[in-house]
């Protein structure tokens, strides 16, 4: 099923002509449950991978040496249980059979004779070819595939807080020999970076920048429009309150997984985000949202989706980036060869 973004509420080139100059495109990603095969683009499905090329592996020390973590397995099977005791009609949610069973789900177990130096292999996170996403540029040397991986565990960098991406860029025409069984982590730090399989439903929409990036003088225009709004909302006519829409959350970028675009800057204020290779500021490449819409982003909410209660459609990749946020992966359009960047808001 493809699905459709509503028309914003309102024309806002029209409340802000100055804007048509900074329109842009992004591609929603939609990645909705499924069982995609390699040769599809998706959210946690198998990789289009060289049975014969090493699978990327996180070898870096950060906590793991008595191998303590959640299985795979057992988080897959959790979610298994828990969705299968909520779609029972009437609804009840689990038994205490299945309660008992969901306690031992969450147990951490740990690795007998793990070290923190062991090569951990890293989570297939998604994989898109340029043919299905159209705001997916060309990679290095004509490459139309790109591979994203990471480390299960949220133990890098100096704060030892922080995530660790590993980005492959492919021709995938070349893959001879594909890998069917790629090396798993038999423990993770949690169950957020365990995806769950998904096909995607791109759509390219329009986007513009985060108001923080706009010139100072339509920068203000646009926060007192929202404050005219806001106070208007405080004190509706016939005494029903409505929730006020902004420009933020639904006129200029939308939630979810998807592909170019600007990046959202909602937990901290914009910061250059500048190649370290060629000092070239560097454009938004992959957004990886913690959920496809909440409550303060319902409106991009797809057609399709509208009738689905939101705790089952909200997050359907399960995959959880911080305490709820998302990552933005930015590239440098001048060498795609240069290393990636990127942030969590």
């Amino acid at each position: 099923m493809t699905r459709n973004t509503p028309s914003r509420p309102l024309d806002v080139e029209a409340l802000f002509p100055e804007l048509a100059a900074f329109r842009g495109t992004t591609t929603r990603l939609h990645p909705r449950p499924g069982a995609p095969d390699p040769a599809a683009s998706s959210v946690g499905g198998p990789m289009l991978w060289p049975a014969g090329e090493p699978w990327p592996v996180c070898g870096e020390a950060h906590g793991r040496g008595r191998g303590r973590g959640r299985r795979p397995a057992d988080i897959r099977r959790y979610r298994q249980v828990l969705a299968s005791a909520w779609a029972r009609e009437p609804v009840a949610g689990p038994t205490d059979e299945e309660r008992e069973l969901l306690d031992e789900l969450r147990r951490d177990h740990r690795i007998a004779g793990a070290a923190e130096t062991d090569p951990l292999p890293m989570i297939g996170l998604a994989q898109l070819y340029r043919r299905d996403v159209p705001d997916l540029p060309a990679g290095p040397g004509g490459c139309d595939l790109l591979q994203v991986f990471w480390c299960p565990f949220n133990a890098h960098g100096p704060g030892r807080y922080d995530l660790e991406l590993h980005l492959r860029w492919r021709r995938s025409w070349e893959v001879g020999e594909v890998l069917m069984d790629p090396p798993q982590p038999l423990v993770v730090g949690s169950d957020g970076f365990v995806p769950e399989p998904c096909v995607l439903h791109p759509e390219q929409v329009v986007t513009y920048p985060d108001a923080g990036l706009l010139p100072e003088e339509l920068c203000s225009r646009i926060d007192a429009w929202e404050e005219a709004l806001e106070g208007d909302a405080e004190e509706p006519a016939g005494g029903t309150t409505d929730e006020p829409f902004g420009y933020q959350y639904d006129l200029s970028i939308p939630p979810g997984w998807r592909v170019g675009g600007f990046a959202s800057w909602h937990a901290t204020d914009p910061y250059p985000m500048d190649c370290l290779a060629c000092a070239t500021p560097m454009s938004l490449l992959l957004t990886i949202d913690s959920s496809e819409w909440d409550g303060g982003s319902g409106s991009w909410r797809p057609l399709e989706d509208r009738a689905q209660p939101t705790r089952r459609s909200a997050s359907p990749t399960q995959v959880t980036v911080g305490r709820w946020g998302e990552l933005n992966v930015f590239a440098c359009p001048h060498d795609a060869d240069h290393p990636h960047r990127w942030c969590i808001q």
